[in-house]
């Protein structure tokens, strides 16, 4: 008996993944306009333009596509933290860079990502949840290790998970700018990590640019010595 979380096979063919792609793209929109009560096969394959039985020539369930969405977002921030924490632009940027990956993660489509979200919880998903947790939290301490911050598996755990609160609050809230969003981020890293006592100016995005936000408040303790 094939799982019901798992496509039945991979496309091979560009006609084939086209074909994949359009039906993972289809559900993801009827999850934003209509949430998952909206969502069958029978819907999917006709918002994707393609026939019910090419839906289940790759997908047994309703429950395989939307986990699939969900490996394909984990797999996408992964690899933007990647690129943050292994560039060569140096630990302020990279820092800024990872920030920025993990607030588009969560803005760039907000209600998909509320939906996903649920569905975490919902689908039997456990093993790989904690596989990407890890992975990302390797990747972080690996990269605050470099920039000499003392005890980063520590400050990793604890800066993902205060950003991915502040994030998550912040897309619950309805919050779309994520420009306004970073600038509060990056206080929140600063004053974690003691960088504006050390000199270092996280006042701009990757790019440069001045970021603008309201005052900070004092939100963390002082990160280790």
């Amino acid at each position: 008996m094939s799982d019901p979380i798992v496509p039945r096979k991979t496309p091979r063919q560009a006609r084939a993944r086209a074909s994949v792609e359009a039906i993972l793209e289809a559900a993801a929109r009827i999850l934003e306009e209509g949430g998952f009560d909206r969502l069958n096969t029978n819907r999917v394959a006709e918002r994707a333009g393609v026939s019910i039985g090419t839906l289940y020539q790759y997908f047994p369930t309703k429950e395989a596509i939307l986990a699939e969405i969900l490996r394909a977002e984990r797999q996408r921030l992964l690899e933007d933290v990647r690129q943050a924490t292994e560039g060569p632009e140096g630990f302020e940027a990279g820092l800024t860079r990872l920030i920025e990956a993990a607030i588009a993660h969560q803005l760039g489509r907000p209600a998909l990502s509320r939906a996903l979200e649920y569905l975490d919880g919902a689908l039997p998903l456990e093993a790989e949840t904690q596989a990407l947790n890890a992975a990302i939290l390797e990747r972080v301490a690996g990269f605050l290790a470099r920039g000499g911050v003392a005890r980063p598996e520590e400050s990793a755990r604890d800066l993902t998970a205060a950003l991915r609160g502040m994030i998550d609050a912040a897309g619950l809230a309805g919050e779309t700018d994520q420009r306004v969003l970073r600038a509060r981020a990056l206080r929140l890293v600063r004053g974690y990590l003691g960088l504006e006592e050390s000199g270092f100016a996280l006042d701009r995005d990757a790019s440069g640019a001045e970021l603008s936000g309201d005052q900070p408040g004092g939100i963390l303790p002082p990160g280790p010595p």
